[in-house]
């Protein structure tokens, strides 16, 4: 049965998953706004519309199915679903104001598994309990693999890329390259797409199941993704200018050549990532890419002080929005 709180979780899943688009558009845009190859309007726009493709290229929802089960089933309620979106919610909007690019993959997540650790608590049962370390366990390793992968293999097409044109005229390479920019970032608007709302759309089906809607191992309505794919598309297209200040230019900066190796480099990332169900940041991934072209010139033209600032965003989101959520949850409890 569909009922008022159900509705509300959804709504404030979509919301989660508008404000998503915003703050990462950042992650897609950043560099091809930075090397002027797109008007900022125009890379909104043009990575908002590979946002939605990839609703018709990810249907095996594996990323989904393996954020549906940061919980364990008998700790799932609609009142845990709605504490970890709104502290979720809380800690992208905060983040987003002060231009920290954290992750929101990582938000959704830890205020998922803080309220579900908050519903134990309130059976009398130990909070881990509730936990299932499976997931979390992919989620926190790849807080420290997603940004080293994704500087890696941006160091190694760098080079290649170096090595192919080193001979070719400065103005005519920079002309290609802006071109090839279209493409990079495309690829990676369109592996954000498909790893970021898959995240939500694990939230969702978790909801329904919870509220008897749906049966847990039941195939996925066609109408998550597509809402889910649609509303982080049209969030992608209302910016993130805070952001993409930071991923563009205080990292390092970032020339045509480097923005096709890193963003290159970010798309192959999360397309792995994808392929496996592994829910990664794509901040994260897109973060290492963008340090790892700056390594290949030398280890000065990295801004160090401002990673490390990055760094610590994102190791404390988790454990923030898990607190948040045990605190939003004891409030919700209450009220209902």
């Amino acid at each position: 049965m569909v009922t008022t709180l159900l509705v509300v979780v959804i709504i404030l899943a979509i919301v989660f998953d508008f404000i998503n688009g915003f703050h990462d558009a950042a992650n897609s845009i950043a560099t091809i706004v930075s090397t002027k190859v797109l008007s900022p309007f125009q890379a909104v726009l043009w990575a908002a519309l590979f946002n939605f493709a990839a609703y018709f290229y990810f249907t095996d929802h594996k990323v989904a199915d393996t954020v549906a089960k940061v919980v364990y089933a008998q700790f799932v309620t609609l009142e845990v679903v709605l504490s970890g979106l709104i502290a979720a919610i809380a800690w992208n909007l905060l983040t987003w104001y002060y231009g920290i690019p954290s992750s929101s993959s990582h938000t959704l997540v830890g205020g998922f598994a803080g309220a579900g650790m908050a519903k134990a608590m309130s059976l009398g049962t130990g909070p881990l309990v509730a936990v299932n370390f499976v997931p979390i366990i992919k989620v926190i390793a790849f807080i420290v693999l997603a940004p080293i992968i994704g500087m890696v293999i941006a160091i190694v097409i760098n080079l290649l890329i170096i090595n192919i044109s080193k001979n070719a005229k400065p103005a005519t390479a920079e002309k290609w390259f802006k071109r090839l920019q279209l493409v990079s970032s495309a690829a990676l608007s369109f592996t954000h797409g498909g790893n970021d709302a898959q995240k939500v759309m694990g939230i969702i089906f978790a909801a329904l199941v919870a509220n008897n809607v749906l049966v847990p191992g039941a195939d996925m309505p066609e109408w998550i993704p597509l809402v889910c794919y649609s509303a982080i598309a049209l969030g992608t297209m209302s910016g993130g200018w805070r952001i993409v200040k930071t991923m563009g230019t205080k990292i390092t900066k970032v020339t045509p050549l480097e923005g096709v190796s890193a963003e290159t480099a970010g798309a192959i990332t999360l397309g792995i990532t994808e392929h496996f169900g592994i829910p990664v940041s794509t901040t994260h991934t897109i973060t290492g890419s963008i340090i790892g072209v700056g390594l290949t010139k030398r280890v000065s033209a990295v801004k160090w002080g401002v990673t490390y600032s990055l760094i610590w965003a994102f190791i404390l989101t988790i454990p923030i929005t898990a607190t948040l959520a045990t605190i939003v949850f004891a409030l919700v409890h209450y009220i209902f």
